[in-house]
């Protein structure tokens, strides 16, 4: 759920996705719009109901005393807190907080994910497999978490459904044992271009069909089509 202008409207839209089936509600905060916002949610949501935070790289080191405050309100994880490049801060940071650090943005590859473990600057990851080149790197990274006992979950950007479909099949690894970032389809599209994925009891059931499991529907894409192009071998 992203920032906005007021906090009653946010919570409306949280008690929208929980009504929906969601089992787990991520908040964007910066400076200015954070411990106060997490207090309000909690309070409205309750204590059983997953709560994580996504900072979007918005705060510093010096920033450390304030975020542990948010330590009281039982995060499952905060998300990206400091600057991608800046992996030590991170590690320094876990050390200062009880809330687990989830490291997204930073993470680009097998090796960069190898480096914060390592370094102890990460205990969740977020793969996202367009940030880290793809679903085999993706799968790599999945592979070294589960060997260092780091949980992951899937993250997403605005995926048709065939990226939802990939993703979903990513997230069904056995080390993805965190709600991640794929939702139904009508979380983004009133149309899809493949059929919707719906949401059944906070979950998306993996397509089975053979490769990505899904196809464009050839008739909504022939409306969403802006311009064809053929190239010879």
């Amino acid at each position: 759920v992203g920032i906005m202008d007021e906090i009653p409207r946010l919570l409306d839209a949280v008690d929208e996705y929980l009504a929906e089936g969601y089992v787990r509600i991520k908040l964007k905060i910066e400076p200015g719009w954070d411990v106060d916002v997490v207090r309000a949610v909690r309070e409205r949501i309750g204590d059983d109901v997953l709560l994580q935070v996504d900072a979007n790289t918005a705060y510093t080191l010096r920033d450390a005393q304030h975020l542990a405050r948010l330590d009281e309100f039982g995060l499952l994880l905060i998300e990206q807190p400091l600057e991608e490049e800046d992996v030590l801060g991170h590690a320094e940071l876990a050390r200062m907080l009880s809330t687990p650090i989830c490291l997204d943005e930073s993470i680009t590859s097998v090796q960069s994910a190898a480096a914060a473990i390592r370094l102890g600057a990460t205990s969740v990851i977020n793969i996202k497999p367009g940030r880290v080149g793809g679903y085999l790197e993706a799968r790599r990274i999945h592979d070294l978490a589960v060997a260092h006992g780091i949980p992951v979950w899937c993250g997403g950007m605005v995926e048709s459904g065939i990226g939802r479909a990939a993703n979903i099949a990513l997230a069904s690894l056995p080390g993805f044992t965190l709600p991640g970032d794929v939702s139904a389809s009508d979380r983004f599209y009133e149309t899809d271009i493949t059929e919707p994925f719906v949401m059944e009891d906070g979950h998306l059931a993996v397509p089975t069909a053979p490769g990505l499991g899904v196809t464009p529907i050839p008739a909504i894409l022939d409306e969403f089509t802006t311009s064809t192009e053929w190239i010879s071998a």
